[in-house]
This record gives C-alpha cells, structure tokens and sequence, in this order.
C-alpha cells in the first residue's frame, strides 16, 4: 500500500454574488465529498471565506469547484493563500460569521 499524500491547507477568499445563494452548504458538500476538513464562512463585506485542508489533488478540485459555485451564485474572483495546517480541525463546517 502507498502511502497517504500529505495534507495541505488553502484558504480563499471568494467574492460576486455568494452569500444567501447556498455557497456555503454548496461548499460544504464539495469537501464533504472530497474529504476536505475546514470551513466556509459569510464574511461581512459580503465575500466567502473558506480554509480547507486536504490533499493537494482535492483541494486543486475543491478549488475548481469554488469557482464555479451552486447555480444561484456568480464568483468573480478567488484570493488563495496557503496556510499551516490545523491539526485540530478534523472535519468541515460551515461557520456562524455574520
């Protein structure tokens, strides 16, 4: 057996129309299906913020996926940084944030 690829974290900042479109259950079940651990989180300038950990094929996926959003949204543009990985954060939630 191989071994795992190692975990990376990215988070993004997306802006357009994404907040009461369902982005984030949109991005919840992305990751939930990609194996994703973080968050997703209405930010109060009206952009989506989204910290996820995973490997570097699905957050490349995730990503792909961030950009074209659920029907209902219109992304214009993703900020991505890559961040140090959170051991705590063992599972994806989409969070309170205003």
């Amino acid at each position: 057996m191989g071994k795992t690829a190692p975990k990376i974290a990215r988070k993004f900042v997306v802006t357009g129309r994404v907040q009461g479109v369902g982005y984030r259950f949109f991005a919840e079940r992305w990751a939930s299906q990609l194996g994703i651990s973080g968050y997703v989180k209405n930010l109060w300038d009206g952009n989506v913020e989204v910290y996820a950990i995973g490997t570097p094929i699905a957050i490349e996926e995730f990503r792909r996926q961030l950009v074209e959003g659920p029907r209902s949204a219109h992304v214009t543009n993703i900020m991505e940084s890559d961040e140090p990985v959170d051991k705590r954060c063992n599972r994806f939630a989409i969070e309170g944030g205003w």
